[in-house]
């Protein structure tokens, strides 16, 4: 009787495995949700919209982009984290996943224990720009200007703890600079602040600088990546200035909620590389600014963990006060 118990607790076992796996290899089978932690307009909008349209294609089913904005992008990254982990909600994520565990006394969420990377999908480039005003015509002088003239340089930000912020807070700490922060509330206002003279110096994404660049409003002084970016290509790369350790982008990566099946993780990896290699996808992005990026989920992970001591340092080193 035991035996015959056994081998039916065996088939049972059996079927449920079997059972399992057929679900995972029908996914998907319904709508999935792709949450973008900011309001329509922005860079996450654009990157996720265009992604979506194109895994809609390959998956079959609709994959819907939903604008979650709120908390600095912190609301749509606690949704995705408490959703099913079954694979019909992913999350595009950006810096802000590794900077708010500094800037936030509490998160609704644990990046690290509630959501699973999937892939890199994107970044946007930053540039250094300057007011006409600033005897500057390179990063090396701009240095050498704001050490003759110690606490008399300003920079401005879209806001405390941005990216906008916390990269000329990098430049700071690599150069030994002593300079003033001038937050404004938002990069729209910040952009008006530069191009007005109250401000000096920001750091910004090429795409939102184009405009004022090319309009010879500012002067752009160096982009903040590993090579030129393809709409400035006259404007040096940070390393080519002479100035190491000084590479900061707005990137972006999918997640899903944590012990989402690895086979739809792996299938969600798959699909995410095919769409940027896509022609169209890659056309589309070139003309909003954006490079397209893939990775491994392990590689993901891994990234997201150093950007996140990366800035735990950055924000202690300024002084800046969790909220």
């Amino acid at each position: 009787m035991k035996i015959a118990y056994a081998g039916a607790a065996l088939a049972l076992a059996a079927l449920a495995c079997g059972a399992s796996h057929a679900q995972q290899a029908a996914y998907p089978s319904k709508q999935v949700r792709m949450i973008l932690p900011f309001a329509p307009g922005g860079p996450s909008d654009i990157i996720g919209r265009l992604l979506s349209q194109n895994l809609t294609q390959q998956l079959g089913q609709t994959v819907i982009a939903d604008n979650r904005a709120g908390a600095g992008g912190n609301l749509g990254l606690e949704l995705a984290a408490k959703a099913p982990p079954d694979g019909y909600t992913i999350v595009l994520a950006s810096p802000t996943i590794a900077i708010s565990p500094s800037l936030y006394r509490k998160l609704g969420y644990d990046a690290q224990k509630e959501l699973a990377p999937i892939s890199r999908v994107a970044e946007v480039p930053n540039i250094m720009i300057v007011h006409n005003s600033v005897p500057a015509k390179n990063l090396h002088e701009f240095i050498q200007l704001a050490r003759r003239n110690p606490g008399k340089l300003n920079f401005g930000s879209s806001g405390q703890g941005s990216t906008t912020h916390l990269a000329s807070e990098i430049l700071k700490t690599i150069a030994k600079l002593d300079m003033m922060h001038v937050p404004y509330k938002g990069s729209g206002l910040a952009i008006t602040g530069l191009v007005s003279g109250q401000i000096d110096m920001m750091i910004m994404s090429v795409p939102a600088a184009l405009g004022m660049v090319q309009a010879n409003k500012v002067r752009p002084l160096a982009v903040l990546s590993p090579k030129r970016a393809a709409s400035v290509p006259n404007v040096p790369t940070t390393q080519e200035a002479g100035v190491r350790d000084f590479e900061v982008s707005v990137w972006f990566g999918i997640l899903a909620p944590a012990n989402t099946p690895p086979a739809i993780i792996s299938r969600l990896n798959t699909e995410l590389h095919k769409a940027l290699a896509a022609p169209d996808l890659r056309e589309r992005f070139a003309a909003a600014g954006v490079e397209p990026m893939t990775s491994t989920p392990e590689h993901l992970g891994s990234f997201i963990k150093s950007e996140t001591v990366r800035y735990a340092k950055v924000i202690r080193d300024a002084g800046i006060t969790p909220e």
